[in-house]
């Protein structure tokens, strides 16, 4: 076996050039289905942590615009929901688009109504000062939570605890201090699309409440004991609702996380037809091997005759030949897999998130690799042993 692969390892050495070209489509193609894989991987991971940080991986529940006659939720239902079986937590949200603007600077913003538990549901990420208590939410107190990234674009610093700030609720601006700022998700959105993304503003929802002359909730958030089935949690929720309020289908229960998974099962589908599109690359640098050894078969024809008529047996002379196919492929794969990963780690480092690498891709691209470069090997090194002695060493 040694013999095989030093004999291989010479005569790839004949000719550099042509080699490292070969060797090159196939850490090409290698290198882009890691990169797919990998890039992939990341993308899905930061939308899960950005679906994750706006509340998107639990239950909600909110009245349905289907009915004749809609019924708002409640502190009343908000007390049904909390003493419902399996559920952990509830809080009240209300949400309103409207504008924030500090020191003349302006921006649209969505300003969440919550309450004092909320940050318990749903990702809060607390950076500076303190989140809402008890008196800020009974005294409908004008205070906010802003994010990081509208407290560096107004203010140029990322803490302005203190501040003061204006939003428009209601038809009216008013004044808001600033208790507290916040960090959403893991910032990818911001960094490619921060642009297009709304301020996020956190009040208590009893503000909101005042300042709309409303005393009911958009929604409820819900938080579920652990090992709780989601789905028919939200429907006990429902009947239970329906039920008090003495209505039919006046609720609905969104389960957040179930479209959570819904959207990156989708990513990973396009992921693996990336990967397809990608392996095709790596089929074209496939060929590319049979057009080599058969190049080599023809150019060494006097030493296959020379072998085979001092003894060697046709299954060492296709031996020989099937080693140095296969040692292309394998250090294409090798360089492919390094590449691939340098360029995957410099890109999530400009982008700011944590690689997140697809071990099942790899291995798929490295056993189509070789996988490929084996069979499209097996046709030259078949006709090399299947040459007659005589009639190889008559080839000029």
């Amino acid at each position: 076996m040694s013999d095989y692969v030093k004999s291989a390892f010479q005569n790839l050495g004949r000719k550099r050039v042509r080699t490292v070209l070969t060797i090159l489509g196939i850490a090409i193609g290698v290198a882009s289905v890691v990169m797919i894989g990998n890039i992939s991987q990341c993308g899905t991971n930061a939308l899960s942590n950005e679906l994750e940080s706006l509340g998107l991986s639990g239950l909600t529940i909110s009245s349905s615009s289907d009915t004749a006659a809609p019924v708002s939720l409640n502190e009343d239902d908000l007390s049904i929901i909390k003493r419902c079986d399996q559920v952990e937590q509830a809080a009240p949200v209300m949400v309103e688009s409207t504008d924030i603007s500090a020191r003349k600077l302006s921006s649209k913003a969505l300003v969440w109504g919550i309450d004092t538990n909320a940050s318990q549901i749903i990702s809060i990420n607390l950076l500076y000062g303190r989140l809402f208590n008890s008196e800020d939410i009974s005294t409908g107190a004008n205070v906010c939570l802003v994010d990081e990234a509208f407290s560096k674009s107004t203010y140029m610093r990322s803490n302005i605890i203190g501040k003061t700030v204006s939003i428009m609720s209601g038809g009216v601006e008013e004044n808001y201090k600033v208790i507290g700022i916040i960090k959403t998700g893991s910032g990818l959105l911001q960094n490619m699309i921060g642009n297009y993304i709304p301020t996020f503003v956190y009040v208590p929802y009893t503000t909101v409440q005042a300042t709309s002359g409303r005393n009911d909730f958009d929604q409820i958030v819900v938080k579920v004991k652990s090992g709780g089935n989601v789905e028919s949690i939200g429907k006990t929720i429902v009947d239970t609702l329906n039920r008090d309020n003495g209505t039919a289908d006046a609720f609905v229960s969104n389960n957040l996380a179930k479209q959570k998974d819904s959207l990156t099962n989708m990513l990973g589908i396009v992921t693996l037809i990336l990967s397809a599109v990608g392996s095709v690359s790596l089929l074209v640098a496939s060929l590319s091997i049979m057009t080599v050894m058969l190049v080599s078969v023809n150019e060494r024809t006097r030493e296959i005759g020379i072998k085979k008529a001092i003894g060697a047996k046709q299954s060492s002379i296709m031996l020989e030949f099937m080693f140095e196919a296969v040692l292309i492929s394998l250090i294409g794969c090798v360089c492919g897999i390094a590449a691939g990963y340098v360029i995957s780690f410099a890109g999530a480092e400009y982008f700011g998130v944590e690689l997140s690498t697809r071990a099942d891709i790899m291995m798929i691209a490295v056993e189509f690799s070789l996988a490929s470069g084996t069979v499209f090997g097996v046709y030259p090194a078949y006709k090399a042993s299947r040459l007659k002695p005589v009639d190889a060493l008559r080839q000029e």
